[in-house]
């Protein structure tokens, strides 16, 4: 028997070596004989690209793509975009033995050529550092040798660094971008990216007409040794010594006239000399954008008639319109219904034509004069009539489809055509009046624009004056708080790379980075848009510089970059408690004893905040998201551009300006502008409320039943059913009684009355004390479905809250 066991594992090592050699052999190349499966790929020689099967996202169609590496859900060539395979018959990509690329897959289907081959020849393909996939032929030494097919010339929606837009003459090859059909489909959609070498420009096209150009190519010279480089006239931002990435080429010849763009090497700009990123992509909705860069172009904002007079119409050009439309007119994606009609519903058309992209239904609609929406799925849905009345869902739950905008009013369009009616001398009458009127516009956005110069540099002069902060270089006044340059900002956090960010918060997104030092930093962007001005940033900077403890988390320094602020923290490598907490596949790794924990740091993060800091600070903005992980997922509390100080004699105050997010706001203070202590204490019995439960404050939507998942807890609690609010991945690991207690706890903190909720101080106290005996809670503050109602913000007395921009009229407890 041993022989023959010895016998059976040597066969089945030579069957597995056997398996290994029909697979890849070499790292970048495919030789004729080896096969590239769905868990094989082919990676280029310094790995910036990579080749194998693909499968966008809601689909099971399988795809031959190359991508870079680094952005795996992003192909920048598709092989076989229009016969997609089904990823259940194991696409097998192999050069056989008559010279063909072809992918084969099971079930008898039929195989798909990339490459129709030479017979006789020896073949590979290998893939570049270009992105470009090349079949070559291959000497009697085994080298390469001639390249018989390339990727490059089968362009789809990406155009790389050193890919030709144009024609070749002597092979009637035509070089341009197709649009994917769709956001997961890759066949060829509606839209094209053409070079026009006559007029020496870039021409994005839908189903023929030209939507967009670039304008003509000209020469410009940048002061960096007198460098001459190439732009392009609708093509933002220009080059220059801060700026300068793309280098354009035009080349004319009798054999071909192409475009093309390299990346160009400034010193300074890439001070960690990292690999650049970039491919012009044309989306489905005819967008052009660089994948590290702003976006290049936007078509899709083309209506034929916006050819002019605001930034984001650049380049559009003008085609005939329908006469019903009006020069004011566009689509705008919302959530809602259309109001019912004399009691019945309004229905939609659908054209079923799966043919038609989201472009063409936008089209279609817009040249229909009764037509006044639409949709895209497997066609089009359109909706059709007059005077009909669209009420946007506010809270996103109804359907989104493409509305047409408000045209302007009947007395709107009577002036503009009293106007077309003008004898010539009252029209050069106000040509003229205009020009002054322009002009003296003009004198007072200059001297404007120098007043919030001067201010903006007071501000930083003033921000620069804050104790304890040093700079770069080591100047400054103290060693707690480091002013970065915005240049080391943009090393760090590799030039704001979208897979740098980690989330989004109310004032701006979040990015992590790593210093030269290589000290990992999480740095929160707060964007001109972002609401929060001076004395919001400021505070934060006063605020956290001071602030030591172990539950609220470290500031490192701050940067300022023209009028974008950033303040740097250190980096939580867990991110925020809600990335945990309301993740389906996360929230098992809280157990109770962690979630017990995070309960018990935030309020000892809180009473040092109230009482054992310098002075007492109300924090107005406590939330999962507020909430930080270390790498034992200790809480530490962060976001303190809400916060405002007291002294500790001081125990409320009162503002007009209300802060915070709503569902987490006491309501005194959403109500009244009344905020103390007890305003942070509700925040934290809401804040107990979604780490028991493992659901958010606003995750209910029923028709019936209760609006927050306070109301919720207290009708658990009435019902003497308060562990039916537990979490159910909790059950092998809670402690049902500390559990119960945490809920209690949670209901005294959202009472709704401040002076009847418990301090920070005696919520410690309670949580540490089991022996000790809780009050019985009184009913809550929440919001019930016949006491509430919403208005728009006014502008008169404007209310920021970072999740809506709603405010409160009425709110009543039951």
């Amino acid at each position: 028997m041993q022989p023959h066991k010895a016998s059976s594992v040597t066969s089945l090592l030579l069957i597995f070596l056997h398996c290994l050699a029909a697979q890849v052999s070499s790292l970048d190349t495919l030789k004729q004989g080896d096969q590239l499966n769905s868990s094989s790929q082919i990676v280029s020689a310094n790995r910036v690209f990579t080749l194998g099967f693909y499968t966008p996202q809601y689909t099971n169609n399988s795809y031959l793509a190359a991508w870079y590496t680094e952005r795996s859900h992003l192909p920048v060539w598709i092989g076989n975009r229009e016969k997609p395979i089904s990823q259940n018959t194991n696409p097998i990509l192999t050069i056989d033995t008559t010279g063909k690329l072809i992918i084969t897959h099971g079930r008898g289907g039929e195989s798909v050529e990339i490459y129709a081959g030479e017979s006789g020849r020896n073949l590979s393909a290998t893939l570049l550092d270009t992105g470009n996939f090349v079949v070559t032929a291959v000497s009697s030494n085994g080298s390469a040798g001639e390249i018989l097919w390339q990727s490059f010339d089968h362009p789809t929606d990406t155009l790389l660094p050193g890919m030709k837009l144009g024609v070749n003459h002597r092979t009637g090859r035509n070089w341009s971008l197709s649009s994917w059909f769709d956001e997961s489909d890759p066949a060829s959609g509606a839209f094209t990216l053409e070079w026009d070498p006559i007029v020496r420009r870039l021409l994005v096209r839908r189903r023929g007409v030209i939507y967009w150009t670039s304008g003509q190519m000209k020469d410009y010279y940048v002061d960096l040794g007198n460098l001459r480089v190439k732009e392009f006239e609708n093509i933002y931002p220009k080059p220059d010594a801060f700026n300068l990435n793309y280098n354009f080429t035009n080349v004319t010849s009798d054999d071909e006239e192409y475009f093309m763009y390299t990346l160009l090497k400034v010193p300074n700009w890439t001070p960690d000399n990292r690999k650049v990123i970039s491919g012009w992509k044309l989306d489905y909705q005819g967008d052009l954008y660089d994948n590290e860069r702003p976006m290049i172009a936007r078509p899709s904002l083309c209506y034929g008639y916006n050819t002019e007079g605001n930034a984001v119409y650049t380049g559009c050009e003008r085609w005939e319109q329908p006469t019903c439309r009006n020069a004011r007119q566009t689509f705008v994606l919302r959530s809602g219904n259309f109001r019912p009609v004399n009691g019945r519903i309004v229905n939609s058309v659908y054209d079923i034509n799966s043919s038609l992209s989201l472009s063409d239904c936008r089209n279609i609609c817009w040249n229909d004069c009764q037509c006044v929406a639409y949709m895209h799925g497997d066609g089009c849905e359109y909706w059709r009539g007059k005077n009909l009345v669209f009420e946007q869902s506010l809270d996103g739950s109804a359907n989104r489809k493409y509305v047409l905008d408000t045209a302007p009013s009947g007395k709107a369009n009577r002036i503009l055509k009293s106007m077309t009616g003008m004898k010539k001398h009252v029209k050069i009458i106000l040509v003229v009046v205009s020009t002054i009127v322009l002009l003296i516009f003009g004198v007072a956005l200059f001297i404007v624009r120098k007043l919030k110069q001067g201010k903006r540099e007071e501000e930083l002069q003033e921000l620069l004056t804050l104790e304890g902060y040093t700079d770069d270089n080591g100047g400054g006044k103290s060693h707690d708080l480091k002013l970065f340059t915005y240049a080391s900002i943009q090393s760090a956090t590799k030039n704001f790379s979208s897979d740098y960010k980690l989330g989004q918060g109310g004032f701006g997104p979040v990015y992590k980075g790593k210093t030269a030092e290589d000290q990992d930093i999480a740095v929160k962007f707060l964007s001109r848009q972002s609401g929060q001005g001076l004395l919001e940033f400021k505070t934060e900077l006063i605020l956290i510089s001071k602030l030591q403890h172990v539950n609220l988390v470290k500031l490192l320094g701050f940067c300022i970059h023209g009028d974008d602020k950033m303040v740097i923290y250190d980096y939580m490598h867990n991110k925020s408690l809600d990335f945990f907490l309301f993740s389906p596949s996360k929230r098992e790794q809280l157990d109770w004893q962690k979630r017990f924990n995070i309960i018990e740091g935030t309020t000892q993060g809180l009473l040092y905040l109230h009482r054992y800091s310098r002075l007492k600070i109300i924090h107005r903005d406590l939330k999962p998201s507020n909430i930080l992980l270390d790498e034992n997922m200790n809480p530490k509390i962060s976001d303190f551009g809400l916060a405002r100080i007291f002294k500790q004699d001081i125990s409320e105050a009162n503002t007009n300006r209300r802060v915070g997010t709503y569902g987490y706001m006491a309501p005194e203070y959403a109500m009244q502008g009344i905020f103390s202590v007890k305003s942070d204490a509700y925040s934290f019995g809401v804040l107990i409320f979604e780490i028991v439960s493992g659901r958010k404050n606003n995750s209910f939507h029923e028709i019936e039943g209760p609006l927050s998942l306070v109301e919720y807890a207290w009708e658990l609690w009435r019902k003497d059913s308060a562990l039916e609010l537990m979490d159910p991945t909790l059950r092998d690991s809670c402690i049902i009684d500390q559990l119960q207690r945490c809920i209690h706890i949670g209901l005294l903190c959202v009472e709704n009355h401040a002076v009847d909720r418990p301090t920070i101080e005696d919520v410690i106290l309670m949580l540490k004390n089991e022996m000790t005996n809780l009050p019985m809670p009184k009913s809550p503050a929440f919001i019930s479905r016949n006491s509430v109602v919403f208005k728009e913000v006014e502008k008169s007395a404007p209310e920021k809250l970072s999740a809506n921009e709603l405010t409160l009229s009425e709110i009543g407890g039951r």
